[in-house]
């Protein structure tokens, strides 16, 4: 009870070299989210090293502060990332062109290791395991409104 691990796969109506362009926004991201807070990058590319910080603030009484270091990317095909902070883990973002779009695949897994999340999963892992899915419903609803700032079609969604 104390990792959380996700599978899921998203369709977007632009192309993977479009969609990476979108995700290297990172001076939007706040503007995109609520959640986000203190967002940052040594870098303003998808590119191996980098490393991106954030405080994400799901919907629930706890808030988590993350460091996630690219460890492999492959435009617009795939970013490899190890995350440190509140949570450690990885997580794998592939993305691949299908139906005129792009078809994204991402599996991570976050083990918490602050003493308040630890405690959290241990008392309330489902409520844990609602704001984490919100959260992710929430980026993946802002990077399709971004995807779709220059499309007519919101395509068939999630998949």
């Amino acid at each position: 009870m104390n990792r959380l691990d996700y599978r899921g796969a998203f369709w977007f109506p632009v192309e993977p070299n479009e969609l990476w362009d979108t995700i290297e926004r990172f001076d939007q991201f706040e503007s995109w989210w609520a959640w986000l807070r203190d967002f940052g990058a040594d870098s303003d590319r998808l590119v191996t090293g980098n490393v991106l910080h954030a405080t994400v603030i799901p919907p629930v009484p706890y808030r988590l502060a993350l460091d996630i270091r690219l460890e492999g990317s492959l435009r617009p095909h795939v970013l490899e990332a190890t995350i440190d902070g509140d949570a450690r883990g990885f997580a794998v973002i592939r993305l691949d062109p299908v139906d005129d779009g792009a078809q994204v695949a991402v599996v991570w897994s976050l083990g918490m290791v602050s003493t308040p999340l630890r405690i959290a999963a241990l008392v309330a892992y489902p409520l844990m395991r609602w704001g984490h899915d919100r959260v992710v419903e929430m980026a993946v609803a802002g990077f399709r409104q971004q995807a779709l700032a220059g499309t007519r079609d919101g395509g068939p969604g999630e998949r």
